[in-house]
């Protein structure tokens, strides 16, 4: 808006902004989750309209007006400000562009940005809210790309022109000199939607393949990126950058990159690359298809495919030949976005829209102004199903139907869980389950909570004992396993994907020296863990096997029960010698695979060392065996909180706490709410314990399990300096990318032969 209204200006015209203005203030900062506007001075042809606050939309945070103030002054402006057009962006954003596409006197032109293929989200606008009738009172209607238009036709309607947003070609700073390194830049804020955890994990992969390049991030700032970091090597976080920094890193990069998920109706910074004469790699998504040609000024690649952008990247890199012909095809074709071409296209729009006839009548003019009949006297123009504008994807279809048939599966589960649970409740009485929870003794469920905090502390004592053996040369310390058990805890406590072990290991990982270097040992150390933990859940069922039976008739499985860990862990330490590479094989991408498995299962042994070193082992085994103790003390002190240890003792406990984590091993719910006591009632029953009893105390083993894990977890996930929403995102993003072998340029290959 500022640089279209700069060019009218120059152009002759008497151009006037009407926006939100924040200063820079407290307040500011508090309706912006921290964030402080930029300290500019006013200029001369903008109105201020009020303050905004910052709102999350579309994968990212908008800043939208919606005070009184801003209503206020934007009609007292449109009533005397002596307009001849209106233009309008976004006119149903709340609430200024709403408000001025209500109440603007005078013929108005409307600008849509938006990129969305949410029917619901468009229906409720278009049907319920009125935005087709408020679209009605344009005379003309603008989209920025071809993505932006189908939005508007599918749901709203009308007929627009493609004008796309401009670029100040005067302001780029091309400035690119060769070196060694292959600088990679990325432009844009830390939201999800613009890719970013994609991106880093494709540079990790490049700088592992051999491959020199750094890469430079502008828009976000140290604290957001950090902790989406496997490896900080090679990345350089600018932070938030003023205009001027950001056309010198865009002149001096070699390649631009847009990672971006979706959402994006037009690439802003790739034709402030272009006008650079930077080439970009970015996602195939609709917005981004309009700007760039594929081949010719840049390179498409699947979106969220962190293996196919870094393999993108590793081929640009080996054909510098390839670059610059794509950078001279770049700074070609941003003259089609050159400021003078766009703004003199819009003020044709707005010619047009101003010599519209006005109808004629006073009940004509009324019901143009209330939107009944449209300001644009053409045919009707209704909305349209058009063909979708993302590209297919081979195999797509059925990963769809597969993608609904486990949500369809969910959802159903969900429904008859919540089924099942309120017959339950209906059965079992909500009254006697009220009573028989407040019945508990407080004292001695408090001491349970404190058995359970003191079982995770000596759990990181164990995994400590396991990680100096796995990494002898690090500097492990016990801080740092405990924060990483404790954080571990806490996602699994909150995620039904289950991504505490991942976690911990990301957490631990980047305390102890190079994250993409340590983090499959690290990996590999809980398999050690695991196998402490497989040995204790067949004690406690010995246990329960003496004290019930439950194994009656079944001591097979028992037997296997018990050498289970003994198989898996000589099936680790054997893998890397069954599938040595031997003959090439004419089925490369098995070979591949046997490859990286056995490269995976060589760094995950590593992780066993414990069972090869006496002292370390002993402890480890100790103290993991010793923490599972205390969560088998503290389930019984909860049987006695509740007056059933007279029915079920020891051998209950024990039954108890091997069934909740047995059914963990496939989560339903986070925590496996219902799960769990259902795990509960089904084991206590044998026991003699009634259905309500048995529930309470469900229900008062799992508040104990999360009040440990939120307990112990928030306070050391808040002095990591993540949120809970960053260390998911990591864990997400931290498997490894690997990348296929790119072809050689003809020059490297010619060197090479020689």
């Amino acid at each position: 808006m500022e640089a279209l209204a700069q060019e009218l200006i120059e152009a002759g015209h008497d151009a006037r902004i009407l926006a939100p203005y924040d200063p820079d203030d407290r307040l500011a900062r508090a309706m912006h989750r921290g964030a402080a506007p930029e300290r500019r001075p006013l200029p001369d042809h903008l109105v201020p309209l009020g303050r905004t606050i910052g709102l999350s939309a579309n994968g990212a945070v908008s800043n939208v007006s919606v005070f009184p103030e801003s209503i206020a002054t934007l009609g007292r402006e449109l009533r005397h400000g002596g307009y001849d057009v209106v233009h309008v962006h976004e006119p149903n954003a709340p609430v200024v562009s709403w408000f001025a596409t209500e109440l603007a006197p005078v013929p108005m032109v409307g600008t849509f940005h938006t990129y969305s293929r949410s029917a619901a989200a468009a229906r409720v606008t278009a049907n319920f809210v009125g935005a087709r009738r408020l679209y009605s009172k344009l005379g003309r209607r603008i989209a920025v790309s071809e993505a932006a238009r189908w939005t508007a036709q599918r749901f709203y309607g009308g007929r627009y022109l493609i004008v796309p947003n401009g670029v100040d070609l005067a302001a780029a700073r091309p400035d690119h000199k060769t070196g060694p390194e292959l600088k990679l830049l990325f432009v844009g804020r830390a939201d999800a939607r613009k890719g970013l955890p994609v991106l880093l994990r494709a540079f990790e992969a490049l700088r592992h393949a051999g491959v020199a390049a750094r890469l430079t991030v502008a828009g976000a700032e140290p604290a957001e990126v950090e902790p989406l970091l496997l490896d900080q090597e090679g990345v350089e976080v600018a932070g938030r950058v003023t205009e001027a920094e950001k056309w010198r890193l865009l002149g001096q990069a070699d390649l631009l990159c847009a990672p971006s998920l979706g959402g994006e109706s037009f690439g802003m910074v790739l034709t402030e690359a272009f006008a650079s004469s930077t080439p970009v790699v970015a996602s195939d998504i609709a917005g981004y298809r309009d700007v760039v040609r594929d081949g010719v000024d840049g390179v498409l690649v699947p979106t969220a495919d962190a293996a196919a952008l870094g393999e993108a990247l590793q081929g640009l890199a080996r054909d510098p030949a390839r670059r610059e012909r794509m950078a001279r095809a770049a700074l070609e074709g941003a003259q089609r976005f050159a400021w003078p071409r766009v703004a003199a296209e819009v003020a044709g729009a707005y010619e047009e829209a101003a010599e519209l006839p006005s109808p004629e009548g006073r009940a004509a003019r009324a019901w143009r102004r209330l939107g009944v009949t449209p300001a644009d006297p053409g045919p009707p123009s209704p909305p349209v199903r058009l063909p979708s504008l993302e590209p297919k994807i081979a195999g797509a279809g059925r990963r769809r139907l597969l993608r609904m048939a486990r949500r369809a599966a969910v959802a159903t589960a969900a429904v008859g869980g919540i089924g099942l649970a309120a017959l339950a409740l209906n059965a079992i009485g909500i009254a006697s389950i009220g009573r028989a929870l407040f019945a508990a003794t407080p004292v001695w469920v408090l001491i349970a909570f404190g058995l359970m905090c003191a079982s995770m502390l000596i759990r990181a004592e164990a995994w400590y004992a396991i990680l100096r053996a796995a990494l002898p040369d690090a500097n492990v310390r016990r801080r740092d396993s405990a924060s990483a058990t404790m954080i571990g805890v806490l996602m699994s406590a909150t995620l039904p994907a289950r991504l505490g072990e991942p976690s911990r290991a990301l957490i631990l990982a980047r305390r102890v020296g190079r994250t993409r270097d340590n983090f499959p040992v690290v990996l590999g150390s809980l398999v050690s863990q695991t196998l402490l933990n497989i040995l204790a859940l067949t004690v406690l069922g010995t246990v329960m096997f003496a004290t019930v039976g439950v194994f009656r008739g079944g001591e097979d499985n028992l037997v296997i029960a018990t050498i289970a860990p003994v198989v898996f862990l000589a099936a680790l330490f054997a893998a890397p010698a069954l599938m040595r590479r031997g003959k090439p094989s004419r089925f490369v991408r098995v070979q591949r695979a046997v490859a990286a498995a056995r490269a995976t299962a060589v760094k995950a042994r590593s992780g066993l060392q414990v069972f090869r070193h006496p002292k370390l082992g002993a402890w480890a085994a100790t103290t993991q065996l010793s923490a599972w103790a205390l969560q088998w003390l503290a389930c019984y002190l909860l049987l006695v909180a509740l007056g059933l240890d007279d029915r079920a003792g020891l051998g209950a406990a024990a039954a108890v706490l091997f069934a909740v984590n047995v059914t963990a091993a496939l989560p339903a719910t986070p925590s496996n709410l219902g799960v769990f006591q259902a795990a509960c009632v089904a084991v206590l029953s044998v026991y003699g314990v009634g259905q309500t009893d048995a529930l309470a105390y469900g229900i008062i083993l799992q508040a104990v399990e999360i009040a440990t894990a939120l307990a112990m977890g928030m306070p050391a996930l808040v002095r990591e300096g993540m949120t809970w929403k960053d260390l998911r995102l990591s864990a997400l993003h931290s498997a490894p990318v690997q990348l296929r072998e790119a072809a050689r340029g003809a020059p490297e290959a010619a060197e090479a032969e020689a």
